[in-house]
C-alpha cells in the first residue's frame, strides 16, 4: 500500500498541472504597413489550449485524452457578454461557452423544455441573455444570465425555419429563411407585431435570408444570401438601402454569410466563398477595406459563417495588440472549417510613428536592416575568432 502511495505521489510529481505557454503571433496589419491600418489580427481559438490551458499531464496518463466538447468543430455563429464568448457549434448542435477568465471551455446545458434540436443563430443581450433560433423546433429559444431556459417563442404554425435572431429594445428580430421574411415579435407576450420583405429580388424584398442583426440605433441588417446583398431597413422595417451586389469584383458577394455593426458606421459582411470579410460604409454603402483571405498564413480563413463585434472583452485580447496600435473592440471571425476555428481581429487606430514621407519609408526598411546589421555583427564575431 504504501508502495503504491509513493508510486502516485511520484507520478504527480513528474507529470504536474501541465500550462500551454501563449505562441507567439505574427503580427498582420490590414491594410498593410506602411498604409495606415485600422484592424490587426490578433488571436485564434479552437480549443482550451489557444487560452494557455491545459489538462494535466497526469490525468491523461491514467484517463487517456478524452474527447469532449472543448473543442470547436464547425462554429457557425457567435456572440458575447462579459468575460464570455458564445460559440453555435452545428457539429454538437450545443452552444459552447469560452470563459476568458477561466480559461476554459464549456456548454450550455440545455435540457426539458430547454433543449436544443437544430441551433442555426444567437443572439446575447447586454444583460447576457442569450436568444436562440432553432430550425428543428421552429423556436427562438431563450436562456437567462445562469443559463437557464427562460421562455420559447414561435411555433411550426409561425416559423418555417428560424434560421437567426437579433433583439433589440422591447422586438425580437426572427430571420425566416423559407418564408423570405423577418417576423418582429413582442419580447414580452412573444405576439406577432409586423412582418419585413417578402419573396423577390426588388427592394425591401428578400430571397433565402440567412442573418439578421440589429444597429445601436434600432436598424436592421438582413443578409439577403440568394440576391447576393445585404439590406437596411429602419426601425419601422422601412427599406433604405443595400450593400453588395452578385460579381467576383470588390464589393460584390458569393456567398454571403455574418453580417456585424460597429458604433462607428461600418457594416461588416462575411463571404465564404471569397473567404474574406469585406467593410462597408453605412453612409454611403460603399466598400472600405476587406481582409482575411484564403490559406494558412495568420488571420486567414477557411469557410467564414459568423461575425461579431464585440467592446466589453478588448481587454482580455489587448495583451496580443501591437504597442503601437490601440484597440477601440475586437471581431470575432468563424471558420467552418480549418485549423484556426475563431479568428480574433481588432479594430483601432495606429498611435506610432507617422506613416508618411521618409518615416514610413524608414519603417518599411526596418525590418531588413535589422536583419544586415545582426549578420554584420555575426561576421565580426567569426572574424575575431
Amino acid at each position: 500500500m504504501k508502495r503504491t502511495a509513493f508510486v502516485l505521489v511520484t507520478l504527480i510529481m513528474l507529470f504536474g498541472c501541465a500550462t500551454v505557454p501563449e505562441r507567439e503571433i505574427e503580427t498582420v496589419f490590414y491594410p498593410p504597413l506602411p498604409q495606415e491600418p485600422k484592424l490587426q489580427f490578433l488571436h485564434s481559438i479552437t480549443s482550451e489550449e489557444d487560452l494557455g490551458r491545459a489538462r494535466s499531464a497526469f490525468d491523461e496518463f491514467l484517463l487517456g485524452k478524452v474527447q469532449s466538447m472543448r473543442k470547436l468543430v464547425k462554429p457557425y455563429d457567435v456572440g458575447s457578454s462579459n468575460g464570455r464568448i458564445y460559440i453555435l457549434d452545428r457539429r454538437y448542435k450545443k452552444i459552447l461557452i469560452i470563459d476568458l477568465a477561466n480559461r476554459k471551455f464549456d456548454y450550455l446545458k440545455d435540457r426539458r423544455l430547454g433543449t436544443l434540436n437544430d441551433p442555426s443563430g444567437i443572439w446575447v443581450t447586454g444583460d447576457d441573455i442569450k436568444y436562440v433560433a432553432d430550425m428543428k423546433r421552429k423556436q427562438i429559444v431563450v436562456f437567462d444570465r445562469d443559463n437557464k431556459f427562460l421562455k420559447a417563442y414561435g411555433n411550426k404554425d409561425l416559423f418555417d425555419r428560424p434560421v437567426d435572431v437579433a433583439v433589440y429594445g422591447d422586438t425580437v428580430y426572427v430571420c425566416d429563411m423559407d418564408k423570405h421574411q423577418i417576423f418582429a415579435l413582442d419580447k414580452s407576450t412573444g405576439k406577432l407585431t409586423r412582418t419585413i420583405g417578402k419573396l423577390g429580388s426588388q427592394e425591401g424584398q428578400l430571397y433565402k435570408p440567412t442573418h439578421v442583426v440589429v444597429d445601436q440605433l434600432g436598424n436592421i441588417y438582413v443578409n439577403d444570401a440568394f440576391n447576393y446583398r445585404v439590406q437596411k431597413f429602419d426601425p419601422k422595417g422601412n427599406f433604405v438601402k443595400s450593400f453588395g451586389f452578385l460579381g467576383d469584383t470588390l464589393g460584390a458577394f458569393a456567398r454571403p454569410k455574418g453580417v456585424a455593426t460597429d458604433r462607428e458606421g461600418h457594416i461588416f459582411v462575411a463571404d465564404a466563398a471569397f473567404e474574406n470579410v469585406q467593410i462597408f460604409d453605412d453612409r454611403t454603402a460603399k466598400l472600405l477595406l476587406f481582409f482575411g483571405g484564403s490559406g494558412a498564413a495568420p488571420g486567414s480563413m477557411y469557410l467564414p459563417a459568423g461575425i461579431h463585434v464585440d467592446y466589453v472583452n478588448v481587454g482580455y485580447f489587448s495583451k496580443y495588440a501591437d504597442k503601437d496600435f490601440k484597440l477601440k473592440y475586437v471581431l470575432y471571425v468563424l471558420n467552418s472549417f480549418g485549423g484556426n476555428k475563431l479568428n480574433v481581429y481588432g479594430f483601432g487606430e495606429w498611435v506610432g510613428p507617422s506613416l508618411t514621407g521618409e518615416e514610413a519609408e524608414i519603417l518599411e526598411k526596418k525590418e531588413p536592416l535589422e536583419k544586415i546589421e545582426k549578420l554584420e555583427k555575426i561576421e565580426k564575431l567569426e572574424k575575431t575568432k
